[in-house]
């Protein structure tokens, strides 16, 4: 039997508890294969090129693969596009999934939850969909955060 297939869309969110939890979840229901999508953006409120935002975004998506990794998961990780959707949707071109899940922070902390990022996921696609929150505060707690 194939392994299930997860995407994970996640940004500052990737590596967070509740999410290492999600993950196990789905390990202990059977065998997946996970792929970690995190879109290369820089945190609002700052002017970056390009270049920076991508790596920066690869430290968070290498911590988070190392994370995953260290709890048994088979899982890939993808830089994508700086537009969370499309980056989804490069990566669905190619490749089938099971299950999409969104990562955010809370909805006061989360510029995806304010773009409306998991119904639009949800409409997009016809895939299972679902969504985790993130409780803990951004690092930069002054400072709106991306998911």
């Amino acid at each position: 039997m194939e392994p299930k297939r997860i995407v994970i869309l996640a940004h500052r969110t990737a590596a967070g508890p509740h999410l290492q939890r999600v993950v196990k979840s789905r390990m202990s229901e059977g065998r997946c294969h996970f792929t970690l999508i995190v879109p290369a953006q820089a945190p609002e409120g700052f002017v970056w090129t390009e270049h920076q935002a991508a790596a920066e975004t690869q430290v968070v998506l290498d911590e988070a693969l190392e994370i995953f990794r260290g709890l048994g998961a088979d899982i890939e990780g993808i830089l994508g596009d700086r537009r969370p959707l499309l980056a989804l949707d490069d990566h669905l071109r190619h490749d089938d999934a099971d299950e999409i899940i969104v990562s955010t922070f809370s909805s006061g902390a989360s510029r995806w939850l304010r773009q409306d990022l998991p119904h639009r996921v949800a409409r997009t696609f016809d895939v299972k969909m679902t969504h985790v929150v993130d409780e803990r505060m951004p690092a930069d707690q002054g400072r709106r955060a991306s998911a």
